[in-house]
């Protein structure tokens, strides 16, 4: 199984007992404002589902990783990557994070998702990551900027949530993978 670690947190792959933190920060008003309407049930198990399988990088589901304190052991989010596969392009990901609404301002998105960027780098040699973002998502913004993305582009109109319309920010990340790797 896939684990990470880093100063403080200790990340591992999603597993079936985690479906009530999934839940809570899939239907936690504070976390989901700028992600998604309130989802049915239904859909979340599916999407819960869909996450569970063994990761490869061969798979075309997400590596999603349960962010744990390493001093306590408590979940606080989730984190993982994407492939994405571009035809001749080099390879590459689209990164996400969810974090618990009281574990917000502790800086553990940024060093969870710093510990996905090096995994990326290391052990996938990945050449660039993205990742997006709902308009208004100042926090998300923040961290994906202290983890070096820039934003690359706008969407206008891309999503809607609670009967609002957003435009998504399409943040970017070059890592260093295919430069000095063997």
């Amino acid at each position: 199984m896939l684990e990470l670690f880093s100063d403080r947190l200790h990340m591992r792959q999603l597993s079936s007992t985690d479906w009530a933190l999934f839940l809570q920060l899939h239907t936690d008003p504070k976390v989901i404002e700028y992600v998604c309407d309130h989802p049915a049930e239904h859909s979340l198990r599916e999407k819960f589902a869909c996450r569970l399988p063994e990761w490869t990088p061969d798979s075309d589901h997400w590596l999603c990783l349960v962010i744990c304190e390493r001093h306590s052991g408590q979940p606080v989010g989730v984190t993982g990557l994407k492939m994405t596969r571009n035809g001749a392009d080099a390879p590459g990901a689209e990164v996400g994070y969810l974090l618990l609404s009281q574990q917000h301002g502790k800086g553990y998105g940024v060093e969870s998702l710093n510990s996905v960027i090096a995994y990326a780098d290391e052990s996938l040699r990945l050449t660039a990551l993205q990742a997006t973002v709902t308009a208004g998502n100042i926090a998300s913004c923040r961290v994906l900027e202290k983890c070096g993305f820039s934003l690359e582009s706008r969407v206008p109109n891309a999503v809607r949530i609670n009967d609002q319309v957003f435009e998504d920010l399409i943040y970017t990340r070059s890592i260093a993978a295919s430069v000095g790797h063997s």
